[in-house]
């Protein structure tokens, strides 16, 4: 099913234009992109303390290591990096002559503050099993081990462990990353206006990127200009009419016109997310399992993928991307449409169909409130959601919200149903989605069971190889599944398109994510 939503032809005058910005932005060597959907709504440029990051936070910040697109792990602020046998210490060395923004110098002791501030923060798991940080010398850092911690490369890879001035962050508290943002990263943060845009600077004494990026520093861009449009329609014209040179998150029905226009290109990466509809079940009906479970069968992913997206990605099925061993579960759990196997739910849960198509139970009508972000792709796919709901006689009002008001809505427990999306490549998102400790965000389920922390908590802690940890999470994943706590949806690709007639693009792209690694190596075409 395809909705309203449709791009305009460019006119000649406008073609015009498009190319007099274009020589304006080679002049100028700067560069304007704009967001993914699913990255905006970002309030701070805090890699320590934040719960929402961009793919800016990767240009300000540098990490100890950093995660190709094979899955291995590259050195970067960390040259080498040695684990005991036991997996209860590891020692890295780290490189030489680097500066924080502020001219202060990054060093092993910065590494030991840096650790020690994630401390009561929303992040904290992920130097959790990290009992102390020794400072060998200068340029040598030893982390001993509460447990062993096979996940701790991939922890130390992800934005959220860029690692931040420690002199900076201990001055501004909590006004850091939003008035102000300080690491050692190719770009320095010159303005911040949430919701709206983000302007980096080159950072002109930059020399030591990763070997992800030809290019080691300084950048080859002198300024890169990230806004936020949340209207993809929009965001797509832009690109066409060059206001933007580059559209990270591309809706997939974009695709086929972007890639029949001669100046644009289409860069499509492996999937890192879902998209989901999570269910509140503290918020009746879906209190009862047999209406969360009749939920989930309504939706067709299928339809969606073919309809919504055009046949690009594929259905998901369970909370994990396919690529990760985690998502191997019990065929059983897997969530799949079976409309009439939902109708016989409803009715066991006492829900019988009305005169109207809507259920009824004790004179209330199944009627429900069914959240969104004010992104064309989310408002689109949640039309064909509430369609879906109503043929197995569910009636769902969609109320649409802006990232941080729906985040607060979420907080209040004013919810019963939403369409959301997560990026992220690790079975670990069960954690921050569905651990008891995070309720009301990003626990937006609202679910708190005993089995299901303890689960949690193996998965966490106590996997002491790889293996280990793998079983753990599945047996984790099948658990959550098993109790009907949302609904998978849709695992998209990554589509990014640039103007080739305005920039150059790395080829092939380096990293899991286009992100800063790619982001070296842009150059304005002459």
């Amino acid at each position: 099913m395809r909705y309203s939503t449709k791009t305009q032809l460019l006119t000649g005058s406008a073609i015009v234009a498009a190319g007099l910005l274009f020589s304006s932005n080679a002049m100028a060597q700067n560069v304007t992109i704009a967001f993914s959907a699913s990255e905006l709504g970002a309030t701070a440029y805090n890699p320590v303390a934040a719960s929402n990051l961009n793919t800016a936070t990767s240009l300000i910040y540098d990490r100890l290591v950093e995660q190709d697109a094979d899955q291995s792990y590259h050195p970067h602020l960390a040259t080498a990096w040695e684990e005991t046998p036991d997996g209860m210490a590891w020692t890295f060395t780290l490189l030489d002559g680097v500066t924080f923004h502020d001219d202060t110098p990054f060093n092993a002791e910065a590494v030991q503050t840096w650790i020690a501030s994630y401390a009561g923060t929303e992040n904290e798991y992920l130097v959790e099993a990290i009992g102390s940080v020794d400072v060998i010398d200068d340029l040598t850092v030893r982390f001993n081990m509460d447990r062993p911690e096979p996940n701790l490369l991939y922890n130390l890879a992800s934005a959220f462990m860029g690692i931040p001035s420690p002199t900076a962050y201990a001055e501004l508290g909590d006004d850091f990353g939003v008035t102000a943002a300080i690491g050692t990263g190719p770009y320095e943060l010159q303005s911040f206006e949430i919701g709206l845009e983000t302007v980096l600077v080159r950072n002109e004494d930059y020399t030591w990127g990763s070997d992800l990026s030809e290019n080691t520093g300084p950048g080859h861009i002198e300024t890169f200009t990230f806004r936020e449009i949340p209207d993809q329609s929009t965001a797509f014209l832009e690109l066409r009419t060059g206001g933007i040179d580059l559209l990270l998150g591309v809706p997939t029905d974009f695709l086929a016109i972007l890639e029949a226009e001669a100046n644009i290109q289409v860069i499509q990466m492996p999937g890192t997310g879902i998209s989901y509809m999570p269910i509140n079940v503290t918020a009746p009906p879906f209190d009862d399992i047999l209406v969360r479970q009749a939920t989930g069968m309504a939706i067709d992913q299928d339809s969606i993928v073919a309809a919504v997206y055009g046949g690009v990605g594929a259905p998901a099925r369970n909370f994990l991307i396919s690529s990760l061993p985690e998502a191997d579960v019990d065929p059983s759990l897997n969530v799949m449409y079976d409309p009439a196997r939902a109708g016989e739910l409803l009715e066991e849960a006492g829900w019988t169909m009305g005169d109207d198509g809507v259920r009824v139970k004790d004179g209330e009508r199944l009627s429900v409130d069914l959240f969104t972000a004010n992104s064309t792709e989310f408002t689109r796919l949640t039309q064909v959601v509430q369609a879906q709901l109503a043929e197995i006689g569910m009636e769902a009002t969609i109320t649409v919200f802006d990232s941080s008001t729906i985040r607060d809505e979420y907080r209040r427990n004013a919810h019963q149903l939403a369409v959301r999306a997560y990026d992220w490549n690790n079975s670990d998102i069960l954690d921050w989605f569905f651990s008891g400790n995070r309720l009301g965000y990003p626990n937006v389920s609202m679910w708190e069971d005993e089995e299901g922390q303890r689960l949690n908590d193996v998965a966490m802690t106590e996997s002491a190889t790889a293996a280990e940890r793998i079983a753990n999470f599945t047996a984790y994943h099948e658990y959550v599944l098993s109790q009907h706590l949302f609904v998978p949806i849709y695992q998209p690709t990554q589509n990014i398109a640039f103007n080739a007639e305005a920039i150059s693009v790395p080829d092939p792209v380096r990293g899991s994510r286009f992100r800063g690694q790619s982001f070296m190596d842009i150059q304005i075409v002459e």
